[in-house]
């Protein structure tokens, strides 16, 4: 089955990133008309970026290489249930499908927990552990309102 050996591959992947030093047990690889397109492991440590999760290193290379914004035609596989940051960087690129192999609470059990996140998600603003403050949306509107009225954008 094709899926089982792209799979494997993020598979590969993440265990190679833990054997290697390199991060955390992530992998992904995103496929298009049956072809390894880009794969990425997690380089948060490596290259002290808290977004560099495999995911988001797959979805930045795939993007690069189609030359798009968008990964339509293209699915995603990977090792690991994405955490919320990765869920949305997905859901923004529109592949067709996400695969995955590990769950959130397998993550959980070796101390990469989300939880915190998502519940962290459904709270208003005001009441979340990190102190979040609106300021100035009068002006940051004007952005938004040039945004709606321009004929050069490019919807996405």
């Amino acid at each position: 089955m094709q899926q089982q050996k792209f799979m494997r591959e993020a598979i590969r992947l993440s265990l190679e990133n833990v054997q290697s030093g390199k991060g955390g047990p992530f992998g992904a690889v995103i496929v298009k008309d049956g072809e390894i397109i880009a794969s990425g492991a997690n380089e948060v440590t490596t290259s002290n970026d808290p977004t560099a999760h495999a995911e988001v290193v797959a979805i930045r290379r795939a993007c690069q290489r189609l030359g798009s914004f968008q990964l339509a035609g293209c699915e995603i596989y990977c090792s690991c249930e994405p955490c919320p940051m990765c869920l949305g960087a997905i859901y923004w690129a529109r592949p067709d499908k996400i695969y995955f192999a590990n769950t959130k609470e397998d993550a959980a059990a070796i101390n990469f927990d989300d939880a915190f996140i998502y519940q962290e998600i459904e709270l208003p603003s005001a009441h979340r552990t990190l102190p979040t403050e609106q300021l100035l949306r009068d002006e940051a509107w004007v952005a938004f309102q040039a945004w709606k009225d321009s004929t050069q954008k490019m919807d996405y």
